[in-house]
């Protein structure tokens, strides 16, 4: 539906849905067994009663496909009562022989799901540490965060973000890992761990980046993928000072952030290009900070490239800064969440590429206190 002049999406419930794929074995069993009562017996609808406990192994545990291999078994034995040269015989030792097989099939399939649920708790875990939940308020800065992998089985990759409150204010980090597996997963801890530890003590942003830059060298070096000899990265380092009024922008090869103040909607591009992370060798060290009012009431918006470059069915890119205008004003969770929905909407459900998101607003400070009448 469309409201406030944007589209709102809801969430489809599959419920029902879902109950009527785990009771379908049944469904086709009944529906066959009545189809062989109900008609002439040189149609034999009875032969295919062995389907049903071969379509029970995909989706039911071993027991009830075994019991439904029985009824259906009994169900043969009395269609032989009604119908005489059913080849009852014939009929019962398939439903027999592919009930024992959908149930060792049944087995195994419970098996393997098993193990990747393990797997995914491993992948869940390991989120949790590379992308730990961010506090949701440091200071007078409201933070917001959002992770989409492109596959669900994946969980986690190359795609990170953290923020830290550190003596100098607070500081943000988010950027994107060139390559996918688990080598783009690796760089990508190294780079967080790096930014964890000194974003503490280095009093300037620069300081940062150099410590960034020869922990992703490192680790190049010594964690070489075949397919890709050399790591690297984007990455954009954001610093709000406590007491606000402004924001110093380090930007690394990243996507530029979009500032919401009154209305207006403006994308912070660098004055000069800063090198992406383990390409200062090729492009040079030099590293230009930005320094932006971010007063009380605006908001700023950090993304990887997953967002931008998201593509609807004629291959258009996504285009962010006038959805966020026309998204208006928002929380940064509610802005998240929309963005989250308009973007599988857009790109029709299919997400190629993973999306990290950081929704930052600076809150606006009570005033002084009124004083007493009469004080």
């Amino acid at each position: 539906m469309i409201k406030s002049g944007r589209l709102r999406l809801r969430r489809p419930s599959y419920g029902g849905r879902r109950e009527s794929v785990l009771l379908s074995p049944v469904i086709l069993t009944i529906l066959i067994a009545g189809l062989a009562f109900a008609t002439p017996r040189e149609i034999a609808f009875s032969r295919l009663l062995p389907a049903a406990p071969a379509l029970a192994a995909a989706m039911w545990p071993v027991l009830p496909t075994l019991f439904l291999g029985a009824f259906c078994l009994l169900v043969m034995i009395g269609l032989s009562l009604v119908y005489s040269d059913l080849g009852t015989p014939y009929t019962a030792a398939a439903i027999v022989a592919v009930t024992l097989a959908a149930a060792y099939a049944s087995h195994l399939r419970l098996q393997r799901e098993e193990m990747l649920f393990q797997v995914r708790l491993v992948a869940d875990a390991a989120q949790q540490v590379l992308l730990r939940p961010l506090p949701r308020l440091i200071q007078d800065v409201e933070i917001e965060s959002m992770y989409v992998a492109a596959q669900e089985q994946a969980r986690i990759g190359g795609d990170f973000y953290e923020a830290a409150d550190t003596p100098y204010g607070v500081r943000l980090l988010i950027g994107d890992v060139r390559g996918k597996g688990l080598p783009a997963v690796g760089a990508a801890s190294a780079v967080i761990n790096c930014f964890r530890e000194n974003a503490y003590d280095q009093p300037d942003l620069r300081g940062i980046i150099h410590r960034l830059e020869t922990s992703m060298a490192r680790y190049s070096i010594g964690t070489p993928a075949p397919d890709q000899p050399e790591h690297f990265a984007t990455a954009l380092i954001a610093e709000i000072p406590y007491g606000g009024g402004q924001v110093r922008i380090l930007n690394c090869g990243h996507p530029p952030p979009l500032l919401v103040r009154r209305g207006e909607i403006c994308v912070l591009d660098s004055t000069l290009p800063s090198p992406p992370l383990n390409l200062a060798t090729l492009l040079g060290d030099h590293y230009i900070v930005d320094t932006i009012d971010f007063d009380a009431g605006d908001q700023m918006l950090l993304y990887t490239d997953g967002v931008t470059e998201t593509r609807d069915r004629d291959g258009v890119f996504f285009p962010l800064p006038d959805w966020m205008a026309q998204v208006g004003p928002a929380a940064p969770r509610e802005l998240l969440d929309q963005l989250h929905l308009d973007l599988l909407h857009y790109s029709g459900g299919r997400l190629d590429d993973d999306i990290a998101a950081l929704a930052v607003r600076c809150r606006k400070r009570p005033g002084p206190a009124a004083l007493p009448a009469g004080g």
